[in-house]
Order: C-alpha cells, then structure tokens, then sequence
C-alpha cells in the first residue's frame, strides 16, 4: 500500500505580499530571478499589477488582478510588478524548492562569476532585526533589477548572448546544490507519482487496500511576513 501524505502533486504553496518598494526605474515590486528545475504558479487572490517575463521568445507583461491564474516554466526570468496591494497565493514544484534554493537572481554578470560573492549579494543576515533585514533585501532586489534591465534591453536589441551568458551562470551557480535537490525531488514529486501508479495498479486488479488508509491534513502558516524574494511570505511547513 503506497500513499504520498504531501500536497497534491507535491507542490509546495505560500501567501505572498508584493514589496512595494520603487526601484531605479520607478516601479514598485520584486526581485527578478529564475528557476532551473521548477515551474511556478501564481493565484491573485487581492490587489493588482503584473508580472514582467524574459525568456529567449522575448520580453512580455501579464496583468494580474484578482481570479488570475499564470505559470511558467523553468528558465522564465520573473519580476512581480506591484500597482495597488498585489497580492498572491504562490504554487511552487518540488515540495517549495523555488523559495528553498532553486532560484538565480539576475544580478550584473560580475557578480555571477563566484558562488560566494553571489551568496554574500543575495543572502539576508537572518539573526539581523526586521530593519536590517529590509535593507538587506531592498538592495539586493535593486541589484537584480539592473542586471534584468540590460537583459531586458539585450533581447529586444536582438542580442542573444547576454541572456545565454546569464543562463550558464545560473547552472554553474547551482551545480553543486543539485544532489540535495535530487533528493527534495525524490522524496516529493517522484513519489506522488509512483504512488499513483502502485494505487492504479491496485484498482485494475480490483484492489482497493489503500483507500483505508486515507487521511486529513490542515495546518496555518509557520512565519508570517518572511523577507522572501518578491515580497513578504506566509509560508508552510509542508
């Protein structure tokens, strides 16, 4: 009898606040990073804005209001544009592993060339109080934001390379973490699904052991208004 006690499909999900803070170039929002092995899904559950994309198809914006519903898929730069109290239900893959290290930011390319010079930009001194953390978080989100805008201007240019460059950095950043992220894997979505194949095996022989196994979940947030990437996050433990 095999059953996966996760969220469906393994996805992780958390309560995410917009920063509002303005960057260089007036708007107000997040930080722009991608994910190498993780889709992501947003649900506008408040507020508005929208989210700005940059993949090798081009540069596009997609409003977001309430009931919206957008994905995307790993290698999508992302940056959340907050115009009035954005406000989402974040779906993350692999049990939450965008927010548990699958993540690059676009900072300049100079300071994507040493895992411990990126580490040093973009980690917030978690032991620091709330202002300090603030700060922190503001300046690498300004970081990301000039390195996403020469990206920005590199693929509507017609230049390639730079995006390319960006890309290599990422995987070359992550590289030595991927074991870890094997085993997250292993543990979340490879066993929701080979649960569901022991439980169809199961029914096409007539079986039906497993549905006395069934179970209910619930639990609240673990922390509220964790200094994430994008914004302030409710997050959960499973």
């Amino acid at each position: 009898m095999v059953t996966f006690e996760g969220l469906p499909g393994a996805v992780a999900v958390s309560h995410l606040t917009v920063y509002d803070w303005p960057a260089a170039d007036g708007l107000r929002g997040g930080t722009p990073h991608l994910h190498l092995t993780c889709s992501e899904g947003y649900v506008v559950v408040g507020g508005s804005g929208s989210v700005q994309t940059l993949t090798t198809a081009g540069y596009r914006e997609t409003p977001l209001t309430p009931g919206a519903l957008v994905w995307f898929t790993p290698g999508t730069i992302h940056r959340l544009v907050n115009e009035d109290g954005l406000r989402l239900i974040v779906l993350m893959q692999n049990s939450g592993l965008p927010e548990a290290g699958d993540a690059v930011l676009t900072l300049p390319p100079g300071r994507l060339t040493d895992v411990d010079d990126y580490r040093a930009a973009t980690a917030l001194p978690v032991e620091a109080g709330e202002a300090v953390q603030e700060k922190a978080a503001r300046a690498r989100r300004d970081l990301a934001v000039e390195g996403f805008l020469a990206l920005r201007e590199a693929v509507e240019d017609g230049d390639p390379e730079p995006l390319a460059g960006f890309h290599r950095a990422a995987a070359s950043l992550v590289r030595p973490r991927t074991a870890q992220w094997r085993t997250r894997w292993e543990n979340g979505a490879a066993m929701a699904a080979a649960a569901t194949a022991h439980q169809l095996d199961a029914l096409g022989r007539g079986e039906a052991g497993h549905l006395a196994a069934a179970r209910v979940h619930a639990e609240r947030p673990s922390a509220h208004g964790r200094f994430g990437m994008c914004g302030r996050l409710d997050v959960y433990r499973t």
